[in-house]
């Protein structure tokens, strides 16, 4: 995909190219997930994407871990109780004000994916949905927003109602301990929204590191997932059927090779099966 050599990650720079390569609609801007980008960095990419090109933004982990996670990037609040939890000042300020000043001809979808919540920590689902609520209460109604969850406890009717009243998508992700897409499709209020996002990110059921060791160094597709590309068919010719736009994401996890992956999709598109599906 990419032609020309890059030393470092240089992700503006990959991006003018990224965006020319034609099955590439949408970026996805994940590294926002641990460190909200200062607005020089993101000038840098605003001057790489095209007017109106779709982009997915992590939201920063402060606003939605529960507990910070074990990492030396959290210092002595590694393993305690994030107070910031579901903070709408705190994303009003230090996340949706930057992208509003700085990425504001691009199409921006803000993600919220809370990482699996255990024990204490897993709120009961009434709580979650009350807490989630009075959260995308706060924010402005402009701006396209998405939940990701990675706790099957937690996609119940109550967290679908929440979605549905502030006009929130869900993330259908495949993921270690989420149910498959297709499964995902048949609640009844995963559709709710005007648009939707997907992500294919790994099998269910298989650890990030076994996913590493058989797909490293991401060449070529290694494991072809059918029920995985039958589910995102599936999700693309429902949108469709609902005149909603459908944004599907791909990592070089679920089968080894994103653009492989995305590349066949398309085929099965021209060929008729999502329009079947």
């Amino acid at each position: 995909m990419y032609q020309r050599s890059y030393r470092g990650a240089q992700p503006a720079a990959r991006l003018e190219e990224y965006v020319r390569y034609p099955l590439f609609r949408t970026v996805g801007i994940n590294s926002a997930f641990y460190e909200s980008p200062s607005e020089r960095i993101l000038d840098a990419y605003a001057r790489a994407l095209p007017d109106g090109y779709s982009c997915v933004v992590k939201v920063w982990d402060r606003i939605t871990a529960r507990r910070f996670i074990r990492d030396r990037r959290w210092g002595d609040l590694a393993g305690q109780r994030n107070p910031d939890f579901l903070d709408a000042r705190l994303f009003l300020d230090s996340v949706l004000a930057r992208y509003q000043r700085v990425l504001h001809r691009q199409s921006i979808c803000f993600v919220f994916q809370f990482q699996a919540m255990r024990g204490a920590d897993l709120l009961r689902d009434a709580e979650w949905a009350e807490r989630l609520d009075r959260f995308f209460a706060q924010l402005p109604k402009e701006f396209r927003y998405a939940v990701e969850l990675r706790n099957a406890e937690l996609l119940t009717d109550r967290h679908g109602e929440v979605l549905a009243r502030h006009g929130v998508a869900h993330v259908f992700n495949s993921w270690t301990e989420m149910p498959p897409i297709g499964t995902q499709l048949h609640l009844p209020w995963t559709l709710g929204a005007g648009f939707t996002v997907a992500r294919a990110l790994m099998k269910p059921g298989r650890k990030y590191a076994e996913a590493v060791r058989a797909f490293a160094p991401y060449d070529r597709v290694r494991e072809v997932l059918p029920e995985l590309r039958r589910d995102l068919l599936c999700l693309t010719g429902e949108a469709r059927r609902r005149g909603i736009e459908a944004v599907i994401h791909v990592n070089n996890r679920a089968e080894g090779n994103a653009p492989g992956t995305i590349r066949a999709l398309a085929e099965l598109c021209v060929g008729g099966q999502g329009a079947q599906a």
